[in-house]
């Protein structure tokens, strides 16, 4: 994998303060890891904002830092909830030698034939995967092709995909990453009105007229009470 660069200066500006260097053009951030001690610094935000959207959270950077390259991966970026500006980014020191745990992103490709000939849909369960492996083996991306689903039920697992030997998958082998599904169609379901039949004056059956209540007596009406019952 190719390393990029990034420049990074060590930051004295704490606290509420950092506003100021983000209207500089300044990305506050942290370095830490387990065998470096924790240093704020700062970066160009433009530069970050090139350098992560090539390289997301797998890619391997060599932080440039007081003249020495520092081997690191970007962590936990936050954002502004409103403008969506870039507010800060933790950049975690890696040893080439030891293995590190990773969220790759999946990436969907191809075209499935069931989708194209509108005999299912397609679902996404997947959008990542967890994975173990050297910091410069870690892949930016997997690729899953779905050309391969043709039929209702057809599914890719996590084991079905291509995947480096260098690399060990933590997530469930059995997950289904993508599948087709039936088409669902909505039929328009039209209320019929509701006949209630209630014994009339002359003891035949009056129908009610759809959209209005019916009128039933209650139980216990004196009104209706056979005019021979018998006194109690």
């Amino acid at each position: 994998m190719n390393k990029t660069s990034l420049p990074a200066k060590l930051r004295t500006v704490l606290g509420r303060k950092i506003k100021q260097l983000r209207k500089q053009g300044l990305l506050p951030a942290n370095i830490y890891g387990k065998k470096v001690k924790s240093q704020a610094v700062s970066v160009d935000a433009k530069k970050f904002a090139e350098v992560f959207s090539k390289a997301g959270e797998t890619g391997l950077l060599e932080l440039e830092l007081d003249g020495k390259k520092l081997p690191v991966l970007i962590h936990n970026v936050s954002y502004h909830p409103v403008t969506n500006q870039t507010l800060h980014a933790d950049f975690y020191a890696v040893d080439l030698k030891e293995k590190v745990e990773a969220n790759v992103p999946l990436l969907i490709i191809g075209e499935s034939p069931a989708v194209k000939d509108k005999t299912g849909v397609l679902l996404i369960n997947l959008d990542e995967l967890h994975v173990e492996a050297l910091p410069q083996d870690l892949p930016e991306k997997i690729e899953v092709d779905i050309a391969n689903l043709v039929k209702l039920d057809d599914a890719i697992k996590v084991a079905d995909l291509p995947v480096s030997d260098k690399i060990k998958i933590l997530t469930d082998l059995e997950l289904e990453v993508a599948k087709i599904a039936p088409l669902v169609v909505k039929e328009k379901v039209e209320e019929a009105p509701i006949t209630v039949a209630v014994e009339g004056e002359e003891g035949e059956a009056a129908e009610a007229v759809p959209g209005e209540e019916a009128s039933v007596p209650e139980k216990g009406d004196k009104s209706e009470k056979p005019e021979n019952q018998a006194k109690q």
